[in-house]
């Protein structure tokens, strides 16, 4: 409990100065659906990402004795840094795809649009997501990385690596990037993905914009969405988001 104490005051103190200095829209700190996000945080550190973790460490035993020839040991002679790089561009391409398809599988789309129930983003805004939900998207993140056999602490790395950067894309921050918004995700990238008018079908890549307008699922207009969430889909409990995937 003290690690998880800990992890809000860092972010905490990270993030809303950061917000308050580099807005995206007006809003306060303690703005609607802050407590309930509370509560999604605390699930997820006390409960959900050691769970996850777990079954990815169950997963990794017959991944990494799959035949890929001199692949893995090629993998595993590259720098440390390297082999992120690698993992983290693999893992996107993956994660691109399956994002995608947490919006057009319907069975998917039960439980990813929890996330997508928000109507204010913030770095709070980023831990609220179906823990079934979590463990697909980490998969799918982390499925590259081992197949190819990274140590256990390299998948440490990018899990903090990853957790970092998704609370960064869900902060209500906006930081004037201009081309390079386009190679390197961004806030703005991402708050367009949360737009309620498009539905979530745009701006599906995490790291790289460029998978995007390679696959014409791009959308960088300027300023900010004017409305955030899915229509038709308010969340009211944190439990009630834990049950509601599974009714029809």
């Amino acid at each position: 409990m003290t690690a998880v104490a800990t992890s809000l005051t860092l972010l905490a103190a990270m993030y809303v100065p950061l917000e308050r200095v580099f807005p995206a829209r007006p809003q306060a700190v303690l703005r609607p659906g802050f407590a309930t996000d509370l509560m999604f945080f605390l699930g997820q550190q006390l409960l959900f990402v050691p769970a996850c973790t777990l079954a990815l460490l169950w997963l990794a035993l017959p991944l990494q004795s799959l035949p890929l020839g001199g692949v893995r040991e090629a993998f595993l002679g590259l720098p440390w840094l390297a082999q992120a790089l690698v993992a983290v561009l693999l893992g996107d391409v993956l994660t691109y795809w399956g994002h995608r398809a947490a919006h057009t599988v319907p069975v998917l789309w039960r439980f990813h649009r929890v996330h997508h129930s928000a109507r204010h983003l913030d770095w709070m805004a980023a831990w609220r997501e179906h823990p079934l939900d979590g463990l697909y998207t980490m998969t799918t993140a982390n499925l590259p990385a081992l197949v190819l056999g990274m140590s256990m602490g390299g998948l440490a790395g990018l899990a903090a690596f990853r957790g970092l950067w998704g609370v960064f894309l869900h902060s209500n921050v906006r930081l004037p990037l201009g081309r390079l918004g386009l190679l390197v995700g961004s806030p703005h990238h991402h708050h367009w993905h949360h737009d309620e008018g498009t539905g979530g079908q745009r701006n599906f890549a995490n790291h790289l914009p460029l998978l995007d307008a390679l696959f014409g699922t791009l959308h960088h207009p300027p300023g900010e969405p004017e409305r955030l969430g899915v229509r038709g889909h308010e969340l009211h409990s944190y439990l009630g988001s834990m049950w509601r995937p599974f009714r029809s």
